[in-house]
């Protein structure tokens, strides 16, 4: 498995970013794909995720209808659109991935769970929001 991000900046606060992660050496259907995010002096904390099969998606409260995560099966890379952000977004933003079947196995059931739980993760990128 591996994940390579790209995306991530400096914007200031009410901008935008979109987040990439290009994903290879595994069957990208059968995967599901989420974003961790970490500040400083913070625990990592599970941002969205979404399963390539059927894009059910998750997102954590702080973000929901501010980002929106895609899956393009076609170029085997999930996408993280961040609007309107503000300084508490800043983090590294790391890219993971886990099979469904594990996602299942672990009680997730058929959605795409916690990216917290998954096994592959990407280098992170950084994104700071400047108020």
């Amino acid at each position: 498995v591996q994940l390579v991000e790209s995306g991530g900046g400096n914007v200031q606060a009410g901008g935008s970013l979109r987040l990439s992660c290009a994903a290879s050496g595994f069957a990208f259907r059968d995967y599901a794909v989420g974003w961790v995010r970490q500040a400083p002096g913070k625990e990592r904390e599970g941002v969205s995720c979404i399963t390539n099969s059927d894009r059910s998606t998750y997102y954590t409260d702080s973000v929901k209808g501010r980002f929106t995560i895609s899956s393009d099966n076609a170029k085997n890379t999930v996408y993280l659109q961040m609007n309107n952000l503000q300084p508490e977004d800043t983090a590294v933003y790391y890219c993971a991935a886990e099979s469904i079947y594990r996602v299942r196995d672990i009680g997730y059931g058929t959605n795409c769970g916690n990216p917290l739980d998954y096994g592959s993760w990407a280098q992170g990128t950084q994104v700071t929001v400047s108020s």
